[in-house]
């Protein structure tokens, strides 16, 4: 038994540092939040007709949190896209065109399909609201858009103010964490979208979304990071901003898509 019990804990200590899948609470709840503050008194009034008095920055997580529940394996695929180095736009655009497994572009485009279409079921419009928050979130969490020789990150191995991590896990969930901030506080602190910014972020189409992640990732790996690295303050420091333009952006488009949904 007591080799059975170390058999376990050795799997799940090499397992950990992989499971990872997106923004984490706190960073899928700000989102949420974020979104919230843009809706339209008509998009309100939709969404709580579906979600009830369940908001959107608490339905945020249930896509991860349904991960518990093997029967939800299937949708995996769907928080990220693995990427290839080296493309521009257009290449970036006919890659997704080209891509058949089940990804955070094809599904994302699927939720909001099924929410348009007067015909979908009640409990299919709650799946489809918590989806959307959740994988408009992960699209723009850069490490969702990253290689698949690494795992988006999950296979680059370092430590974060001492303690193991990975490099994924640094974006999910450690550096806003850091700010020890509750969701509220944070959406507070940098919730101050300027008129051209919402003009700009608002134009931008899935697409669009997804290669602005890709160019942020592919300025991450140009640093050169790489295992056993030791982040702490300077890693903050220098990406703490864009850990939170990613953030703003992200519920900005979640706003935008559901005003357009429910006019």
């Amino acid at each position: 038994m007591k080799t059975l019990k170390r058999l376990v804990l050795a799997f799940a200590l090499i397992y950990a540092p992989i499971a990872a899948s997106a923004w984490g609470v706190l960073g899928h709840r700000i989102v949420g939040e974020i979104a919230d503050s843009y809706l339209t008194p008509n998009a309100r009034k939709s969404i709580k007709q579906i979600l009830g008095n369940e908001t959107l920055a608490m339905s945020a997580n249930w896509a991860d949190f349904i991960k518990s529940d093997t029967s939800y394996r299937y949708l995996n695929s769907w928080h990220y896209v693995n990427l290839p180095e080296g493309l521009d736009k257009s290449g970036l655009s006919s890659f997704l065109d080209g891509f058949t497994e089940a990804n955070i572009y094809s599904k994302t485009n699927e939720m909001i399909a099924l929410l348009k279409d007067p015909k979908t079921p009640a409990d299919k419009k709650v799946f489809a609201m918590r989806l959307l928050v959740h994988l408009m979130g992960d699209m723009h969490q850069p490490m969702h858009t990253a290689r698949k020789e690494d795992l988006g990150g999950n296979r680059i191995f370092l430590t974060w103010f001492g303690q193991k991590s990975n490099l994924h896990k640094v974006w999910d969930e450690q550096l806003i964490d850091f700010q020890q901030l509750s969701y509220t506080e944070y959406t507070k602190a940098i919730n101050f979208a300027t008129p051209q910014q919402l003009a700009e972020w608002n134009k931008a189409s899935l697409k669009d979304c997804i290669f602005e992640s890709y160019e942020v990732c592919n300025k991450i790996y140009a640093t050169g990071i790489k295992n056993d690295d030791k982040l702490s303050y300077n890693y903050n420091f220098d990406w703490i901003a864009t850990v939170n333009n990613q953030l703003l952006k992200g519920g900005v488009r979640l706003a935008k898509i559901l005003n357009e949904i429910y006019r």
